[in-house]
């Protein structure tokens, strides 16, 4: 096969000096990419430069992104071209910085001008949250012909709504198969499809698993 890992997190500026991102190693994909190329597959290894995994990053190429748009650019960037899996695993952020508001005198908030550093001394900060782009929700009309893996990675509830989000997921991107995991889902990952559920308790089982997927 010829397949793209995404790996790592995404992060969006505050200034040029701080940062939002997600609690994400790089881990999972950089094993993953290292999993395939054993197995005697391409691998295109697109990791955030924030990832903080000291393992080896083995692939046929390495290449490393910053921001949402920066990983959304690099993944179109493919289109066009024969790939025959991508494995997006990349932590993607939710959020990137809107409007940044500094407190008044008077207790009010007024916008700040676009800053290399916000200054401590400008006080209590209100800042928007705008929700970033789902990168995934794009891939199906990139690569209409790739098996498309997705991750749900889901802190709140419980095992059966982790598995309802990955189903979600394949209706709303069109994916074919999306990977449970997190604290909801507990030890262990699932790989759902829509017809079909299947847990694996390790890491390389589930890697097993996707290596062969048809």
């Amino acid at each position: 096969m010829n397949c793209i890992v995404t790996a790592g997190p995404t992060f969006e500026p505050l200034d040029e000096v701080r940062r939002l991102t997600n609690f994400s190693t790089g881990r999972l994909g950089t094993e993953l990419a290292s999993f395939l190329m054993a197995r005697g597959h391409k691998v295109t290894l697109l990791i955030g430069e924030a990832a903080t995994y000291p393992g080896e990053r083995k692939a046929t190429s390495v290449k490393i992104f910053s921001t949402t748009a920066d990983l959304r650019a690099k993944l179109k960037s493919f289109s066009g071209k024969k790939v025959d899996a991508i494995f997006h695993a990349a932590a993607v952020s939710d959020f990137a910085f809107g409007q940044i508001f500094s407190e008044t005198k008077t207790n009010e908030f007024s916008a700040l001008k676009a800053s290399k550093k916000i200054s401590t001394r400008k006080g209590t900060l209100l800042v928007e949250l705008l929700p970033t782009p789902k990168i995934i929700a794009e891939l199906r009309g990139w690569f209409p012909q790739t098996r498309i893996v997705g991750w749900k990675f889901e802190a709140d509830g419980k095992r059966t709504d982790a598995l309802r989000a990955a189903e979600k997921q394949l209706t709303d991107c069109a994916t074919d198969f999306c990977v449970a995991n997190g604290p909801a889902y507990g030890k262990g990952f699932n790989l759902v499809t829509r017809t079909s559920r299947k847990h694996f308790a390790t890491m390389a089982n589930l890697f097993t698993a996707l290596a062969r997927l048809p």
